[in-house]
């Protein structure tokens, strides 16, 4: 079964959050290797949010527990955080509400900007990395493919369509009100990944030219080039300088020293883990703009979600549950007519039929069950998957065992860890 353990802007402190986003990849691998009832997991880890979804395979009572203390533990020791601590940091969610959840975040219902357009990718990199790690399952594979096909949905269905709305966005609009003009501004950037690229672009759309960039791995000059910005050695006397500097890399800190105390200068850190010494804002003059006081001041008002681009990710969630509790009856179905199809096959064969026999026979079971299969589907949405497995076995004398249930709530896991 799938469970989802989720520590957010809503619930964590930021520093917690980003102990888990150091922590996680070195714990995942371990907990997948270790724990014989974890048959995947997949880990994302963004600036305001910190996901583990987990493939459980344990058929014994109270193996979910076990599963969540487990994921506490080794989640707790490799960020350096008490258990206790991450217990009352982490939400669990399970089968079908897990579901429901990733796809709300992936839809970026649940990000601090609701309607953000970048969280999609974020979650798409976690399951390559995953994948590319080896720690998948069948399960994850299928519930995070459904994620981004609802999140398209909800983009190409809904008023939240074309908003371009970000964590990147929302903290220029609230830089706004200390920078007068961004076409007159000299900006240093620190950072040349994906999330530095869409900073630059949010830059140019509030009419910023003066862009310089900083690399501390030394690719400065290649990303300046391709995007037709200054490339910066020194980020000292760049910063010295600087009307505004923006942060959003894996491996820099900048610390107090490199700023000249008295001189006015807006620090925007966008990173996680921080790049920016919390003592950069006691420095005269220098006003430090973090993760934290985004959060706190994000206008979330203004980004309200629509209820159709809930009712989407509800019902999205809904057909998730259905098609895995009616799996096993469509698969039980067309392993009976395939069974008869290749027993045909075998006598055509054996009366001297070709290979257009079998083709023709194969294309004719693909069309009889294609009708069934989806009248199937429709009726586990409805709730009536008890109808199909009685119809199975009165036509067919097949037997389709349910799917083991779910513990009732989060409580119960916590009781009995």
């Amino acid at each position: 079964m799938l469970l989802c353990l989720t520590a957010n802007h809503r619930n964590a402190s930021l520093d917690t959050l980003e102990r888990l986003s150091v922590g996680a990849p070195t714990a995942t691998r371990a907990l997948v290797e270790r724990e014989i009832f974890v048959a995947g997991a997949v880990v994302l880890a963004t600036c305001s949010r910190f996901e583990a979804y987990l493939d459980i395979d344990e058929p014994l009572t109270g193996g979910e527990a076990v599963a969540v203390e487990s994921v506490v533990e080794a989640m707790a020791e490799a960020s350096d955080v008490s258990p206790e601590l991450l217990r009352a940091s982490v939400a669990v969610h399970q089968g079908a509400d897990a579901a429901a959840h990733l796809f709300a975040v992936t839809s970026g219902l649940e990000s601090v900007v609701v309607g953000e357009d970048e969280i999609s990718g974020q979650v798409r990199r976690a399951l390559d990395a995953a994948r590319a790690d080896g720690l998948t399952s069948g399960e994850l594979e299928r519930l995070f493919q459904k994620a981004t096909h609802t999140s398209r949905g909800v983009r190409n269905r809904t008023q939240l369509r074309g908003a371009h709305r970000s964590l990147v966005r929302l903290a220029l609009e609230l830089a706004s009100s200390r920078v007068a003009d961004w076409s007159a501004a000299r900006i240093v950037l620190v950072g040349t990944g994906r999330y530095a690229a869409r900073t630059v672009d949010a830059l140019r759309a509030r009419g910023a030219g003066d862009i310089h960039v900083f690399s501390p791995s030394g690719r400065a000059e290649g990303f300046a080039v391709q995007r037709g910005l200054l490339p910066v050695a020194d980020f000292a006397a760049a910063a010295a300088q600087a009307d505004v500097v923006i942060t959003c890399t894996a491996d820099a800190v900048v610390h107090a020293d490199a700023f000249v105390s008295g001189r006015r200068v807006l620090v925007i850190d966008l990173g996680l883990p921080r790049n920016v010494d919390p003592a950069v804002g006691e420095v005269d003059g220098v006003e430090l703009l973090d993760l934290e006081t985004i959060r706190l001041h994000a206008p979330l008002e203004e980004f309200s979600a629509h209820a159709d681009a809930r009712a989407i990710v509800g019902d999205a969630a809904t057909e998730f549950a259905a098609d895995r509790e009616v799996g096993p009856a469509i698969t039980a179905l067309r392993g009976e007519v395939l069974k008869v199809v290749d027993d045909e096959i075998a006598r055509a064969r054996a009366r001297g039929a070709g290979d257009d026999v079998e083709a023709a026979l194969r294309h004719l079971a693909g069309v009889l069950l294609h009708k069934p299969s989806v009248r199937m589907r429709e009726l586990a949405v409805e709730g009536r998957i008890d109808d199909v497995r009685d119809a199975l076995g009165l036509l067919h004398g097949l037997t389709v065992e349910a799917p083991a249930a779910a513990a009732e709530d989060d409580d119960d896991l916590w009781a009995t860890a």
